[in-house]
């Protein structure tokens, strides 16, 4: 069996969420007369760290602060969070890497303490060996939280062993920094055509994403 590990990202990965994030993008970017976008526009533009994206959205930091545009996000957010749902497959999906021996984790951008709330409201808390998210909510990346991860799961010393499952091109930065393999979703925050090319499998669906998982060759340490 070639992974040992298998670590999810949250949101677009498990969770439904992009629809939501548009319309809470939109709401602000109303707020401060600038043009909405689509869900599609926004899966073409997304990106970390997500101040930039902001300004590629048109909020000038002059006039106001990421800082106020990052609380009043997450509080509407946080507010609606329950009204999404989990991406379709997905308790079947972790059963199946659970079935072949595989332990799992979260590695997320999203607030860790919120996180744990969420996890536990979707009643998935017992699949996972690990939940870690930012101790901040201003969704930079999460490279150096993914590096203690790996340290905490004691498996920094064979990260060849781990397979990291996300949705954006971040995903892939950062398993690529830690070691790791990477397999992307395009069901998420980012369209086919920003994940195809990477060097990594792309699935439609977690169901794909799982049979490509389990069906990977023996691991073989990297020098």
């Amino acid at each position: 069996m070639r992974y040992r590990h298998v670590i999810w990202d949250w949101n677009g990965t498990l969770l439904d969420d992009a629809w939501l994030c548009v319309e809470i993008l939109n709401g602000l970017l109303r707020a401060h007369e600038l043009p909405v976008i689509s869900v599609e526009a926004y899966r073409a533009l997304f990106s970390f760290p997500v101040v930039g994206f902001y300004e590629r959205m048109g909020f000038n930091f002059k006039n106001v602060s990421f800082d106020e545009i990052s609380v009043r996000y997450i509080s509407e957010y946080n507010r609606r969070r329950y009204e999404c749902r989990l991406q379709p497959h997905t308790r079947e999906s972790l059963d199946r890497i659970r079935a072949a021996g595989i332990e799992q984790s979260v590695l997320s951008a999203y607030h860790e303490d919120t996180l744990r709330e969420v996890v536990t409201h979707y009643g998935l808390t017992d699949y996972f060996s690990r939940l870690s998210g930012l101790d901040n909510i201003r969704a930079d990346g999460k490279l150096d939280r993914g590096r203690a991860h790996l340290r905490a799961l004691d498996l920094h010393e064979a990260a060849h062993t781990v397979l990291l499952i996300g949705d954006t091109a971040h995903d892939h930065e950062v398993a690529a920094a830690l070691g790791a393999d990477c397999l992307l979703l395009h069901h998420g925050h980012m369209h086919i055509d920003r994940l195809d090319g990477r060097g990594a499998p792309v699935a439609a669906n977690l169901r794909e994403a799982v049979d490509a998982a389990l069906r990977a060759p023996a691991a073989v340490p990297r020098a």
